[in-house]
């Protein structure tokens, strides 16, 4: 795959692939392609820093869904952004109540999925809820309690394209052609 040099050589951090999905949001929403929304974690604040107003210590106060709910061109999707270090995605970082949520969300209709990015490759990948779940569950039944990037189905590579650095919704139109 070929390297994004549009990003600084430490590589994506969490909070930049939030900018990233949040300025791509933005995108598609003056396109008219989609409307999305980052869900804010909620939570508590136990200590503030009145001088610089901000919060210095906090806890979560309830358990949060996924990251980004809201609907493409009227299909409801909902999606959680990861960053993996390595090649290796430990499946630890996908908490249980995340996957009931997308889970449910499907039930419902809608298209779950992962945006996962590869920090030493400098990749994004678009991961489908059934590969997810596919992973999710070997690991229930025993199996290895991660996944390999080799094991990514590489069509579900996001290359930059037309200012957009993560363009999932060529992985979404992807995984709903391969729905029909």
């Amino acid at each position: 795959m070929t390297a994004m040099a549009t990003w600084n050589t430490r590589g994506l951090r969490g909070s930049t692939l939030e900018e990233l999905l949040n300025r791509t949001n933005e995108i598609y929403l003056e396109k008219g392609l989609a409307l999305i929304q980052k869900i804010p974690t909620p939570i508590t604040p136990l200590k503030i820093d009145k001088e610089h107003r901000h919060i210095t210590l906090a806890y979560f106060e309830q358990k949060s869904t996924v990251d980004y709910i809201g609907a493409v061109q009227g299909v409801p999707v909902c999606f959680d952004a990861k960053e993996c270090t390595s090649d290796t995605f430990a499946l630890q970082n996908i908490h249980a109540h995340q996957v009931q949520f997308m889970t449910d969300f499907e039930k419902q209709g809608g298209v779950a999925f992962l945006v996962l990015f590869f920090s030493m490759r400098n990749e994004l990948f678009y991961l489908p809820y059934r590969d997810m779940m596919r992973f999710w569950n070997r690991a229930k039944e025993g199996g290895r309690k991660s996944f390999r990037y080799v094991e990514l189905d590489q069509h579900y590579y996001l290359e930059p394209k037309n200012g957009l650095l993560v363009p999932y919704l060529d992985g979404l139109q992807r995984d709903l052609s391969l729905r029909d």
